[in-house]
C-alpha cells in the first residue's frame, strides 16, 4: 500500500508519483544469484566492482529475501566474517571462526583453509554503498534505515533512482520519506540528462532551506552554468527564490527567538517590577527565585518519576502551582526576617539580597550539587514544525511563550480586580494615606513580595525545557530584569511588558551580529540614551504626593 503524498510537498510529490509508476515492477522482481554473487566477491577487484554495481543496479526490483541476503554477505565482507573456500563462500559469525554457513545454501561447513578476500579502497567504498542500500530496503527499524541513506548519500552518483523510488515507495516513515525525496532530488541535479537536471533544480527550489541553497550555489562551479544559457537562467531563478526564502525564515527565528526571550525575561522582571514599585527595594536575589522555582520543578519531576511514573509527562504542568508556592514562600520568609527591618534604608536592602543571594546560590550547591540538572522532555515541548523555509516553531519555546501571556493576563486580573491588587495600587499610590484607610501596609509589603518572587519561580518552570538548570542561573538574568524594570516604568505591568519585548528582541538581532557581551552592552547603552530623556521610563506609574 502506497501512502498518498500528504503534507511531503512537491519533493515529496515527485518521489510518490514516480513510486507508483516502478511499484508494478516490484511484481516481476529480478532474481539475484546468490552462488554467482558470492564467488564474485571471492574474485579479483574488478570482479568485486562488477558483481557490487550489478546488485545495485538490479535492487530495485530483487526479491526483499535477497535484498537481505546480499546486504548480509556484504556487511560480514566489510567486517572480515566472509571467508572463500574453493569455489564456496562462507559467512562466518565472527572474524577467524573455524566454522560457518555457505552463503548460497546456508549450510554449516568448516572453515578451515578459508581466506577474507581483499577490498581496494574502490571497492571498500562500493560494497558500502551497496551495504547502505540494502539496510535501507529492508531493514525493520527507522534508526536503521536512517543510517543506510546516511551512507548512500556520501556516495550518490554510485545509486541508481530506481533505488531510492523503491525505498520511497515502501516507507512509512514521514520525516525518512522527506529524507529520501532530498536524496533523491541531489541525485537528480548530478543527472547527465539536461531536463532532469533542470526539473530537480526546480524541484529544490520548491522546498527552500540552507541545505538546498548550498546544494544549488555547488552548481554554479558547474561547466553547463557557463555554457548553457537555460541551465544558467533556470539555477539563478531557483538561488534567488531559495536565498529570498531562507531570509524571510532566518527572520522569523531571530523574532520567534527573541520574543520566547522575552518572555522569561517578562516573568522574571515583573515580580522585581511589584516589588521595587511597593517598596523601593531593589532585590538582587531575585534571580535565585527564579533558581528555586526550577529547582522545584526538577522535585516535582522526581517525585513523580517515583511515585506516580505514568504521569511524569505531565510534570511540567504539576511543578506550576509548587513552583510558584515554593518560590513565594522564600521571599515571604526573606521578607519577614530581613527586610522588614530594612525598609527606607535602600543601601542596607541592596547589600542585604545581595547577601541573600549569595546564601541561596551556595546553600542550593552544597544540598543538591552544582552541576545541571537533566530533565525529561515531555512530549508537548519536544521537537517542533518546520513552518517556513529554516524556520521551525519549536515546541519548547512555544510553551514559554504562551505560558509567559497566561501570566500576564492573570497578573493583571490579580492586580486590577482583586482585593490584594488594589491594596497594591494604594500602597503603590501613597503609602501613608493607605495607612490611615485602614490597609495593613505591613501584610502588603509581605504578600506583594512573595507575589513577586512567586512570579519569577514561574519563569524557572518556564525555563526548564530551554536553558541549564544550575545554582547560577539566575545570575544570567537580574542585570536584564532590572534593565526591563528601569525602561518600563517602575512598578507598572504593561511597562514591564513593552520593556521585555523590546529588550529580548534587541538582544537576540544584535547578538548574532557583534557577539552576546558586546549585545548587552549596546542594550544599556541606548537605555542609558533613553533615560536621559524620559527619566520615569517608558510606562510612569502615578504617584499621589
Amino acid at each position: 500500500m502506497v501512502e498518498g503524498p500528504g503534507r511531503f510537498g512537491l519533493a515529496g510529490l515527485l518521489v510518490w508519483i514516480a513510486s507508483l509508476v516502478v511499484q508494478p515492477a516490484l511484481a516481476t522482481a529480478a532474481p539475484l544469484d546468490r552462488g554467482a554473487f558470492a564467488a564474485a566477491l571471492c574474485g579479483d577487484g574488478a570482479a568485486q566492482t562488477r558483481s557490487v554495481e550489478s546488485f545495485l543496479g538490479i535492487a530495485s526490483e530483487a526479491e526483499t529475501s535477497d535484498v537481505a541476503w546480499a546486504g548480509t554477505a556484504l556487511r560480514a565482507l566489510l567486517d572480515r566474517r566472509f571467508a572463500c573456500l574453493g569455489e564456496t563462500a562462507l559467512l562466518l559469525d565472527r572474524a577467524g571462526a573455524a566454522e560457518g554457513v555457505d552463503a548460497a545454501t546456508g549450510a554449516a561447513r568448516p572453515a578451515a583453509g578459508g581466506r577474507s578476500p581483499v577490498l581496494g579502497l574502490r571497492q571498500r567504498a562500493l560494497v558500502e554503498t551497496a551495504s547502505g542500500a540494502a539496510v535501507l530496503l529492508t531493514a525493520p527499524g527507522v534508526e536503521a534505515r536512517r543510517t543506510g541513506l546516511a551512507t548512500l548519500e556520501r556516495r550518490i552518483a554510485a545509486v541508481p533512482e530506481a533505488l531510492l523510488l523503491r525505498a520511497a515507495s515502501a516507507e512509512t516513515d514521514p520525516g525518512l520519506r522527506l529524507s529520501l525525496a532530498a536524496v533523491a532530488q541531489s541525485a537528480a541535479l548530478s543527472s547527465a540528462d539536461p531536463a532532469r537536471r533542470l526539473a530537480a533544480i526546480r524541484a529544490v527550489s520548491e522546498a527552500p532551506s540552507g541545505a538546498a541553497r548550498s546544494r544549488l550555489s555547488a552548481l554554479k562551479a558547474d561547466p553547463a552554468y557557463g555554457t548553457d544559457p537555460a541551465f544558467r537562467a533556470t539555477l539563478d531563478a531557483a538561488l534567488a527564490r531559495v536565498e529570498r526564502a531562507v531570509s524571510i525564515g532566518d527572520g522569523l527565528a531571530v523574532l520567534y527567538n527573541g520574543l520566547s526571550f522575552a518572555s522569561i525575561l517578562f516573568m522574571a522582571a515583573a515580580g522585581l517590577a511589584i516589588i521595587f514599585g511597593l517598596m523601593g527595594v531593589i532585590n538582587l536575589a531575585q534571580g535565585e527565585f527564579i533558581m528555586i522555582g526550577a529547582y522545584a520543578t526538577y522535585g516535582v519531576q522526581e517525585a513523580l518519576r517515583r511515585l506516580a511514573p505514568a504521569w511524569l509527562d505531565s510534570y511540567l504542568l504539576v511543578a506550576i502551582p509548587v513552583a510558584f508556592l515554593a518560590s513565594a514562600g522564600v521571599g515571604i520568609a526573606i521578607e519577614a526576617l530581613i527586610l522588614r527591618h530594612l525598609y527606607r534604608r535602600p543601601l542596607m536592602s541592596l547589600l542585604a539580597t545581595w547577601a541573600v543571594s549569595l546564601f541561596l546560590i551556595n546553600g542550593v550547591r552544597v544540598a543538591v550539587g552544582s552541576q545541571n540538572l537533566q530533565f525529561s522532555m515531555p512530549s508537548y515541548v519536544s521537537g517542533g514544525v518546520p513552518l517556513y523555509a529554516d524556520f521551525v516553531v519549536t515546541w519548547n519555546r512555544l510553551f514559554a511563550i504562551a505560558f509567559a501571556a497566561v501570566t500576564l493576563v492573570l497578573t493583571l486580573v490579580i492586580l486590577k480586580r482583586t482585593p490584594l491588587g488594589l491594596d497594591i495600587r494604594a500602597v503603590t499610590q501613597n503609602r501613608d494615606m493607605a495607612a490611615c484607610l485602614g490597609i495593613r501596609t505591613r501584610r502588603v509589603d509581605r504578600l506583594a513580595f512573595g507575589f513577586g518572587s512567586g512570579l519569577a519561580g514561574l519563569a524557572g518552570v518556564a525555563l526548564c525545557p530551554i536553558y541549564s538548570v544550575n545554582p547560577g542561573m539566575g545570575a544570567n538574568f537580574i542585570v536584564d530584569s532590572f534593565m526591563v524594570v528601569v525602561l518600563g516604568g517602575v512598578g507598572t505591568v504593561v511597562g514591564t511588558l513593552v520593556a521585555a519585548l523590546g529588550i529580548g528582541g534587541a538582544n537576540v538581532l544584535i547578538e548574532p551580529l557583534y557577539g552576546a557581551v558586546a549585545a548587552k552592552v549596546i542594550v544599556l547603552a541606548g537605555i542609558i540614551l533613553f533615560l536621559q530623556r524620559r527619566p520615569e521610563g517608558l510606562f510612569a506609574v502615578r504617584r499621589r504626593r
